[in-house]
């Protein structure tokens, strides 16, 4: 068991609090690193699409894990982001202009839904996002002259400042740049009185503002940078897919991506990078067992739907805390062995705020 005897302020707000953060960090760096040259292409594109869901799921994490407002129709913002890269790419504006007016305007967007969203909590707040979602669908759907409509939108390559990425391992590397950035931004927020304020809300909303938290701004501001996060992670994803269309941001993907930060664990930067490796390898893994079930099974068509299904029924049932509560009780499993005692971790179910009648 590690204990951490702190002497100075300075030590207290390190992002790695001792030696084995930046061991293992530095060679998770150096793994990331050497990727393209260690996995064939496709798994480098799988790789490619874990970072991009990872940024959305840690701006999601930042909304529903610290601040406690839960959005299901988080696929618009995601949405926003990707056709406004797609548009403005098109107009022959340079990749990061794209990428910085892709994360503005749904950041907007998300002040725009996180207003009116303030006089809701809980079950209400997941309906109202849900409504937006239906709402901005139609809307790409419907405005053909700008995405195309239900035929689709094309996305050509990153260009900036005279360089293409043409090849996925450029691009993979544009993704992992972006990718650690967001998060060292999110990681530097919650720190800050900004990132406490929002824990404060999540945990009792009454007692924030007791102690002089204004709520409606925190709240706004939450959904403002949550928003703006999965406006970046679509602005990538569209050069990833390299084809719009508005299906691909229909209720599936907000339910996908919110299952994503539950399965990986509420409250945890990591756990959003947990639930991405677990969104994005699900499918996998059950394609490579498909041929090994019987027809009536394997076939079937809405196999994926139920095991996403029975997964999240287990995870809420026997480990709310998501991987990441899991790999913390192995981790402390090693530690303690061989005094580790089978009650060290009481089982306890997680509520919705709303859910707790206080």
């Amino acid at each position: 068991m590690r204990f951490i005897f702190k002497t100075d302020y300075g030590q207290d707000i390190k992002l790695a609090k001792h030696g084995g953060h930046v061991f293992w960090y530095s060679l998770l760096c150096a793994a990331l690193v050497l990727a393209p040259w260690l996995v064939s292409e496709y798994l480098l594109a799988q790789l490619t699409f874990i970072l991009i869901y990872g940024i959305v799921g840690v701006g999601l994490m930042l909304l529903a894990g610290f601040t406690g407002q839960f959005s299901i129709g988080h696929a618009a913002f995601f949405g926003v982001g990707a056709y406004t890269q797609a548009v403005l790419t098109g107009m022959g504006w340079p990749f990061p202009l794209a990428l910085a007016a892709g994360a503005a305007l749904s950041a907007t967007v998300g002040v725009v839904v996180g207003l009116p969203a303030l006089r809701v909590k809980g079950i209400y707040l997941g309906i109202a996002t849900l409504s937006f979602g239906f709402i901005v669908e139609e809307v790409f759907a419907r405005w053909e002259s700008v995405t195309g409509g239900n035929a689709g939108k094309t996305v050509g390559q990153i260009k900036m400042f005279g360089w293409t990425a043409d090849t996925g391992a450029s691009f993979y590397f544009v993704c992992l740049v972006i990718t650690v950035l967001a998060t060292l931004a999110v990681v530097n927020l919650l720190r800050s009185h900004t990132g406490r304020a929002f824990v404060a809300i999540r945990d009792s909303e009454i007692s924030a503002q007791s102690m002089g938290i204004h709520l409606a701004y925190y709240k706004t501001m939450s959904f403002a940078i949550s928003a703006a996060l999965a406006g970046i992670g679509g602005a990538l994803y569209a050069h990833q897919i390299r084809f719009l269309s508005p299906d691909q941001f229909n209720i599936i993907q907000s339910i996908d991506l919110l299952l994503m930060v539950v399965i990986g664990g509420l409250g945890s930067i990591h756990g959003a990078f947990l639930g991405a490796i677990f969104l994005i390898g699900l499918p996998q893994a059950i394609s490579a067992v498909k041929d090994f079930l019987p027809d009536a099974i394997g076939q079937a068509p809405g196999l994926k739907a139920v095991i996403y299904g029975a997964v999240l029924i287990a995870f809420v049932l026997f480990e709310p805390l998501g991987l990441y509560g899991r790999w913390l009780k192995i981790r402390t499993w090693f530690q303690l062995f061989p005094f580790y005692r089978k009650g060290l971790f009481k089982r306890q179910k997680s509520f919705q705020k709303s859910d707790r009648l206080k």
